[in-house]
């Protein structure tokens, strides 16, 4: 549904993007991480037309974007890091006015309305200001907003920072259901690893340049390896396995490069492994192996 080759946005001296090339496949999670400053939403915002690139290619559902930007926009959904609806207007009126620049009104609109409403619960809000709602108020408009023209390709720009966990859940649901049901494909930029570890194929950018990319458990085996976590054992006996390990609360964590080398070590001292836990690295892991550097909350400039 995306592909990008090739990509490159310069800012004066600053090169935001530099020679970017992935794809986004129909009807799945991408997830595009990077630090604050890493490119993201310079990225984000050639997609979506806001900004022009400087060399490379975006397609949109096959087509260039260039080459028919008014039904190339009209595929993409966007919700942004910052809230673009009016704030003095009610939220009916947010919608029905963006509504509207797509050329759905009158019964086709309420119908639509009436539906979002009831998946997003904002039955009740839809006569207040949308000044006068909370964060995760206003958050359930943004994506309402976004999703009234029933949209190919939903870009998410970091939508749950700063959300309770009952939202965040309440939204991907929602998100999810919409893209099981539909097909839709949703980009996502987010820190919370836990949402790239659902996703199905991750692409990780530093420098405006593409560092890592796989599914998660591809990136997890390359970049974090495994850890085996071993309960009710001797400091000294955990030495003699002669690997290194760290002493946690009730037990000691190793690390180890595959899942393996794993089993080999269980094997080869069944006497102190009678307790132990095996999983996989995390996201986080992978991120700071790959880049070196840790993913924080913020909103990149």
């Amino acid at each position: 549904m995306i592909k990008i080759e090739n990509l490159s946005k310069s800012f004066g001296e600053i090169k935001a993007v530099h020679d970017l090339s992935f794809q986004v496949r129909e009807g799945e999670l991408f997830a595009f991480l990077g630090i604050n400053g890493a490119g993201k939403s310079t990225t984000i915002n050639i997609i979506c037309g806001q900004l022009s690139k400087d060399t490379g290619s975006v397609l949109i559902d096959g087509i260039p974007l260039e080459k028919n930007p008014a039904d190339t926009k009209g595929k993409l959904g966007v919700v942004f890091q910052k809230s673009v609806l009016d704030q003095a207007l009610s939220v009916y009126d947010n919608l029905q006015s963006r509504a509207a620049l797509y050329g759905i009104s009158g019964k086709e609109f309420k119908e639509r309305l009436s539906e979002l409403a009831s998946l997003l619960d904002f039955q009740d809000l839809l006569k207040r200001p949308v000044g006068k709602l909370s964060g995760g108020q206003r958050r359930k408009i943004d994506i309402a907003r976004a999703l009234l023209h029933h949209p190919k390709i939903l870009i998410l720009d970091e939508p749950t920072t700063g959300l309770d966990p009952q939202t965040r859940k309440l939204l991907w649901n929602v998100i999810e259901k919409i893209r099981k049901e539909e097909g839709m494909t949703v980009l996502l930029t987010t820190h919370y690893m836990e949402e790239a570890a659902d996703a199905d194929y991750v692409v990780i950018i530093d420098g405006g340049r593409l560092i890592a990319e796989g599914t998660p458990l591809e990136l997890k085996n390359t970049y974090a390896g495994d850890f085996l976590t071993l309960y009710g054992a001797k400091e000294e006996d955990v030495k003699t396995l002669e690997v290194p390990y760290e002493t946690i609360r009730n037990g000691y964590r190793i690390q180890v490069p595959h899942t393996a080398a794993a089993t080999q070590l269980i094997l080869q001292h069944p006497e102190i492994f009678e307790d132990y836990e095996l999983t996989k690295g995390k996201m986080d892991d992978v991120f700071l192996a790959a880049t070196g550097k840790k993913l924080e909350g913020g909103q990149e400039e």
